[in-house]
């Protein structure tokens, strides 16, 4: 147990070094320059977000099962997403990529970033999925509803805030790490 131990702050160390080495190479060059590597820059950071969260075990289900990582409405990510979890892991869970028209409280995603459409607005997707244990992510290009993580550009750089008051209520802890990176964090309520 305690070489386990072990391993996990490694893959956690390295985890958090990776999210800060995106965070870094999002910010450099020119502006122009960005935006074409923002979307793969939150892609990258949206499969490695599950290493830093932990769910309760009924809602992962079996060891063998992949975790799934959702996009609700428009895809802003195209094959940045699939290329990004090839091969990847978390907990010892493949990830499988699904994308939706609309989320439903029993979708079957782990990881659920909501882009928003005429379909399902996201204040709507978040209303759905509130209390479950779900780790939803939304964007600040997309408007003001807000997930667990929100992802914002600042300084021309991609970051993150936290809710983690919204994490406890969809029965989510997230790390410590994660929390430290994050460039605001809503606190859960004592």
């Amino acid at each position: 147990m305690r070489r386990e131990g072990r391993t996990g702050v490694r893959t956690a160390g390295r985890l958090a070094a990776a999210a800060l080495a995106l965070c870094a190479f999002a910010g450099q060059g020119a502006h122009a320059q960005q935006r074409p590597l923002e979307y793969p820059v939150k892609a990258a950071f949206l499969h490695k977000f599950g290493a830093f969260v932990g769910w309760p075990s009924a809602a992962l289900g079996p060891a063998s099962e992949p975790m799934t990582v959702c996009v609700v409405g428009p895809d802003p990510f195209g094959p940045a997403l699939d290329q990004a979890v090839r091969g990847q892991k978390v907990g010892g869970r493949s990830l499988r990529v699904e994308r939706h028209r609309t989320v439903s409280r029993g979708a079957g995603c782990h990881i659920l970033y909501l882009r928003g459409s005429s379909a399902q607005s996201v204040a709507d997707g978040l209303a759905v999925t509130a209390g479950a244990p779900v780790l939803t992510v939304t964007d600040a290009a997309d408007g003001n509803a807000r997930g667990v993580i929100h992802f914002v550009v600042v300084g021309g750089r991609v970051r993150f805030e936290i809710d983690d008051r919204a994490a406890a209520r969809n029965g989510l802890t997230v790390s410590s790490k994660l929390l430290s990176l994050a460039v605001h964090v809503r606190p859960r309520e004592r």
